[in-house]
This record gives C-alpha cells, structure tokens and sequence, in this order.
C-alpha cells in the first residue's frame, strides 16, 4: 500500500532551511493497522501530510496504492485526495463543518466527487454507533462523538487508506479506547489499510506494528505477536492468549543503524562505539575508557 524509499522534505523560509525528512524508509502492506509514534519535531505529522497528498516530497520515493506521489499533477493530487485516502484529525475544526448535521458532513465528501448517498451516509453513522445522532450538530456533540463523526467522513468515498493524526489526543482515556477499537473494527472487517500517528504509547496494544521515527528516520519497531497456545507449560505465567512484542531497530539502505537513546546511555556512550561480529551477532561497545558495560543485539 505505500512505499517510501529515502524519502526526504526540506522546507524553506527565506535563507533558512529545515529538513523534516530526511532519508525515511517505510513500507505499509494492504489491510495493515499500524500506528506511528515520535517525539515532536520527529517528522511523523510531515510524513503523514504527503501520504495524504497535502503536501508534496523534496527527494527520494513515494508511492501510495500504486500511485507515484512525485509524478502526480495538482488536479491528480485533489482526485487523490477525495477518491484515496481518508483523513481523521485530532482538531475537530478541519473534521467537522459546524453548522451543518452529523448526516449532512457525511455526505460532504460524496458531493465534492459529485456522487451523494444518502443512504451510505445513514449506514456509516450506524456503523460508528451515531445513527441516533444524524441531525445533531457540532456544538451538540461530545468530543468523542465528533470524532466518531470524522471517522464516518474519512470513509464516505470508500478510501483504500485511512490517516489519522492524533485523533484520541483530545479525548479522555475511555473514549480513546473506544475510538481505537473502532480503527481496530474497519481494519478487520473491512480490510482497511489504517496509520495512526500518535504519541499513546497504550496504540501497540491495539495496532499490529508500531513504527517510531527519531530526527526525520525509521528509528525502530515494535511489532505485536499474538500468543499461541501452548500445552507444554500449563504453569506458564504467560496468558496462553497473550500477545507479545519484539522491538526491531531499523537499517536504512547504507546500513546505518539508529540505537534507542536509553541503550545507549545505559553503556555511557558518548558519540562513538567499539564495534565486533561474534558469531551471529553484532556486538556494540562503549569505548574501553569510557565503560567496561557492553550491549550486544
């Protein structure tokens, strides 16, 4: 579903320079639930603005359901927009028109693509439990309806892939849960591609991988297995239905390596580190003078 290789954004202000991207490397499969975390500055919301056609790459590879976002003209980009991708924001502001119904912002995508249904947009307001609430409008409405509501546009044309950019950041926790578990329904009963950028460390428990980027790279991820029975141990501590998670560190295509900062202060590295194979393993080392603490992966 999306590829990017390399994939850099630069933006400019006058004589000034950031560089909000710089070499990403991603790839999200069709019918995947991910979720994408990173400090702020990270580069995650620019990553999810140019998967959404928002805004366009400086370099490298970008391609979403087989379209080349590079190639792509600005007429080709708004039919993207509206037949591709859907977005859920975390400001309800850019979700939601406030002076129309529930019903009547459901069935504002269908009329931007010149095809309204009426029904479709009573059937996805069922779908996100707001049926009973078609006429109400913004002002009337919960923080974690308006949501609900916003998930109900982002799926009016039929998207191959939903975005969602925070969107249980102004909600409270039982409402966030109930909203991740909607994501987590599309997902599975629809075979929806879904990318959930985040800072809610609790989305790995509800995501199949988790995907942190640090400085504008792929830092690392987190990936959800799900526990298996086993009849072996029935002393086991481990639930037989539990999930478990593996942590992976990305190499990008140089082979260069971003190492979580908390492994790399626990050995007292400080801006280099010793090197050694060993067997299958590669062996990371502070160097000799600054700790005997070694770290292996």
């Amino acid at each position: 579903m999306i590829v990017c290789e390399n994939l850099v954004k630069i933006y400019k202000a006058n004589d000034l320079e950031v560089v909000a991207l710089q070499g990403l490397d991603l790839r999200v499969e069709t019918g995947e639930l991910m979720g994408i975390i990173g400090n702020s500055g990270s580069g995650k919301s620019t990553l999810l603005n140019m998967l959404g056609g928002l805004d366009r790459p400086s370099a490298g590879k970008l391609s979403v359901a087989g379209a080349d976002l590079f190639r792509l003209t600005t007429s080709e980009l708004v039919l993207y927009r509206l037949q591709t991708v859907g977005f859920v924001w975390q400001n309800n502001a850019r979700n939601l028109i406030p002076y129309l119904s529930a019903l009547q912002n459901v069935e504002m995508p269908m009329l931007l693509r010149g095809k309204r249904k009426r029904e479709r947009a009573h059937e996805l307001l069922e779908l996100v439990g707001l049926g009973h609430r078609k006429k109400n409008k913004l002002s009337e409405l919960s923080g974690g309806e308006q949501q609900r509501v916003a998930i109900a546009i982002a799926l009016a044309n039929e998207p191959k892939l939903l975005l969602a950019d925070e969107p249980t950041g102004s909600v409270d926790t039982r409402t966030a849960a109930i909203i991740l578990d909607l994501f987590q329904e599309l997902n599975r009963s629809f075979g929806l591609t879904v990318v959930i950028v985040t800072h809610d460390l609790e989305l790995a428990r509800k995501v199949d991988r988790v995907v942190a980027i640090r400085d504008g790279k792929t830092s690392s991820e987190l990936l959800r297995r799900k526990g298996t029975e086993d009849n072996t141990s029935e002393s086991s501590d481990v639930s037989a239905n539990a999930d478990t998670h593996e942590e992976l560190a990305v190499l990008d295509q140089v082979g260069r390596l971003q190492i979580p900062m908390e492994y790399l202060q626990a050995i007292q590295a400080d801006g280099k580190l010793r090197i050694e194979l060993e067997e299958d393993r590669i062996i990371l080392k502070a160097p000799v003078a600054a700790t005997k603490t070694d770290t292996q992966m």
